[in-house]
């Protein structure tokens, strides 16, 4: 029933929406032969205001079913936002915006809630396994995509997205890579969906396998993509498995930031060979990398105060709702049709793979 009241609330929803900013609608035209009542051609608020009242209904959506959670209704309604009313032109430089500056900035603001702290406290424990995880994610990510001949742009976001945090991480590679919006949407979506397979089993799976809170904490932490999802399984399991799962979960997160360099690196060879002598490094340079790291370091200092990080968490999560929007809101369904089953097939793969050498790497340790 919930689930039914979501889905008619999003379709009237997204019906007034259309009524607002679609070509038909009077924002558009609001009087007909009157230039002056028609927005600039690159303003960004028809898009952006589209993004956020979706992410609006999605965050809302998200609460009501929060084992699926805002950022993949974000995505979702997205996409069937353009599958129901296509895409006027106007709407195009707002949704841009939100894909890609908007995204930056919340993961900027994410970098709050990552404490050097925790990390130290415990990444000792956990390291082992991460790296393990890490380079199966990557290496298994490489050899399947090449058997399964997947575009390399989205062989490396669900290698990346799997390896380190979800959809996050594939955000934080987009503007180094520079990949087309469906296949960033077709990586997002493939990593949030066996999100919602591992909160929904893994708690099951643990129990059958009789792992103690410390085991189930460590494989969720290093075998779940999301931060969400493994916090929603690991309290599931427990609360002792819940605390340490979240934090074995953001040591793993602070390696975008290493896998980020490799990558700019890389690009910036590539391009090289390509013929480009143009390329520098510091264009390429995701600098609001930095800032991340700045923001993490300066939540480890103490000084900012718990209620304003409360609240930047907060920004933060309704930030990358709205990003995922409009990454939904990009893609064209048409070309990820066409990409057909093998990404997922990738997907699974990969996660399957990182799931397995967890608990191999846990048993060898006695650590489950």
């Amino acid at each position: 029933m919930v689930i039914k009241y979501i889905m008619t609330l999003t379709a009237t929803s997204l019906h007034a929406l259309s009524a607002t900013v679609t070509p038909d609608a009077g924002l558009v035209r609001v009087a007909k032969g009157s230039s002056a009542a028609q927005p600039r051609k690159n303003s960004l608020w028809p898009g952006l205001i589209l993004s956020v009242a979706i992410a609006l209904v999605a965050e809302f959506a998200g609460r009501a079913v929060p084992i699926i959670g805002g950022p993949v209704f974000g995505i979702l309604m997205g996409i069937m936002y353009r599958s129901a009313f296509g895409l006027h032109a106007t709407l195009q430089p707002g949704i841009t915006f939100s894909s890609k500056k908007i995204l930056q900035v919340s993961i900027i603001l994410l970098g709050f809630g990552l404490s050097f702290t925790q990390i130290m406290a415990t990444g000792g424990e956990s390291l082992a396994v991460t790296l393990v995880t890490v380079t199966v994610a990557f290496g298994s990510a490489w050899l399947l995509g090449r058997l399964l001949r997947t575009p390399s742009d989205l062989t490396t976001l669900i290698g990346v997205g799997t390896a380190i945090c979800g959809g996050s991480a594939i955000a934080a590679v987009t503007p180094i890579l520079k990949p087309s919006e469906h296949d960033t949407a077709f990586a997002i979506s493939t990593i949030f969906l066996f999100n919602i397979v591992a909160v929904l089993t893994f708690p099951a799976l643990g129990h059958m396998l009789g792992l103690s809170d410390y085991g189930f904490g460590m494989w969720a932490g290093t075998a779940i993509n999301d931060t969400s999802s493994v916090v929603a399984a690991g309290y599931a399991y427990s609360h002792a498995a819940g605390d340490f799962a979240t934090i074995v979960k953001l040591t793993r997160a602070t390696l975008i930031i290493p896998i980020c360099l490799f990558l700019v690196v890389l690009v910036g060879m590539r391009n090289r060979r390509q013929g480009n002598q143009s390329v520098s490094l510091t264009k390429i340079f995701p600098w609001f990398i930095v800032w991340f790291l700045l923001a993490s370091l300066a939540r480890s200092t103490g000084i900012m105060p718990e209620i304003m990080l409360d609240w930047i968490n907060v920004a933060a999560k309704f930030l990358i709702v709205v990003a995922l929007v409009a990454v939904g809101l990009s893609a064209n369904m048409r070309k990820i049709f066409a990409t057909g089953p093998r990404p997922i097939l990738l997907g699974f793969l990969v996660w399957m793979a990182v799931s397995i050498s967890s608990l191999i790497v846990q048993y060898a340790m006695g650590q489950m």
